[in-house]
């Protein structure tokens, strides 16, 4: 099982995935970070899949909730070579060239987990922030079968997955389309607690 602290006193099985949904600025990204870093303190792998803020940023956020030295924590980067800044490879930084580039993420997202699997670790946690800049690029179509993949390659590594969508962006047809896709909805007002709907 996969507990949803520190936001949520819950907990899902293994395969789970999770979207939460808000207007922007209303804290998802950070919930997110904070749970993946409670699965970091267990010794659970980490993939973080930005599509807004450069790896460092993301690492460096992360850092200031926990030390993640030698631990499995990983970033699949879509914004900086997109934005021509310098883009050199490590165990824990792959690039996909752009949000466009659905085919790259994935491939990237298989990489680590592959990785942290010959290295023995049973539990991962994956992030998307932010399934709003996908559709701002791509269409709904084309995001609803990358997700559906890639929500699928969670479920078969036993993982938990959190993505995040701004919810005043899109319209009801495209948010009800993407949440089938979904084990669990979190719904982040502007203000007040968050509601968890889960399986």
């Amino acid at each position: 099982m996969y507990e949803l602290t520190p936001h949520f006193d819950a907990e899902v099985d293994p395969g789970t995935n999770i979207l939460l949904t808000g207007p922007p600025l209303s804290g998802k990204r950070s919930m997110m970070m904070d749970v993946l870093a409670a699965g970091t303190d267990r010794d659970e792998g980490a993939i973080v899949v930005t599509t807004k803020d450069g790896a460092d940023r993301v690492l460096r956020d992360y850092e200031k909730r926990t030390p993640y030295e030698g631990k499995p924590v990983a970033v699949v980067d879509c914004v900086t070579q997109q934005q021509g800044g310098e883009t050199r490879e490590s165990d824990r930084i792959k690039y996909a060239s752009s949000p466009v580039d659905m085919t790259g993420i994935g491939i990237k997202l298989s990489e680590f987990l592959q990785a942290f699997g010959d290295r023995g670790i049973k539990q991962n946690r994956v992030m998307v922030h932010s399934l709003s800049t996908l559709l701002m690029y791509s269409d709904l179509q084309t995001v609803f079968r990358f997700l559906h993949v890639f929500t699928g390659r969670v479920q078969s590594v036993d993982g938990l997955g959190l993505f995040s969508i701004d919810s005043t962006a899109h319209d009801d047809q495209a948010m009800n389309t993407i949440k089938q896709l979904f084990d669990g909805i979190v719904t982040v007002p502007e203000d007040g607690e968050p509601e968890i709907r889960l399986p």
